[in-house]
């Protein structure tokens, strides 16, 4: 029996739809990240992006579980010396709830170049709309 290997001819790429509302955010970002390594597709290959387009909408609705709205952090480094900041995730959820998703999937993709190139399938939205009705995007639950 032969293994079959995908290559980037043979990838074909679906677009989803995923609601962001009252899913904890930890779960969503798994799901999503499985999705654009497509893991869900029998052709799935390790060293091939294989995966499909995910929008997520209603990221401001996005929920954490237990006190991790006020004891959990997003920290990052300037560049300069002394440079650590870092902002509670409660003020983060509140005025940049997209990059909250984002930051949370990219952290779940593989730190290469192939995870780069995953991480542009992504797009996220705070609110209902979105402006990708043109590529017909299904609705995907994953809950």
């Amino acid at each position: 029996m032969k293994t079959y290997m995908a290559n980037a001819q043979t990838v074909e790429r679906k677009w989803y739809v995923i609601d962001a509302a009252g899913v904890p955010l930890g779960r969503l970002a798994s799901k999503v990240a499985a999705v654009l390594r497509g893991k869900n597709k029998p052709t799935f290959t390790p060293n091939v992006d294989t995966g499909d387009f995910v929008i997520v909408i209603n990221s401001d609705k996005v929920a954490l579980t237990g006190k991790k709205l006020e004891d959990k952090f997003y920290r990052y480094h300037t560049g300069y010396i002394g440079g650590l900041k870092e902002v509670s995730y409660k003020k983060m959820l509140a005025e940049k709830s997209d990059l909250a998703v984002y930051e949370a999937v990219r952290g779940m993709l593989p730190k290469n170049s192939l995870g780069r190139a995953m991480l542009k399938k992504l797009r996220v939205y705070k609110g209902a709309e979105h402006n990708h009705a043109a590529q017909k995007p299904e609705t995907l639950n994953l809950f």
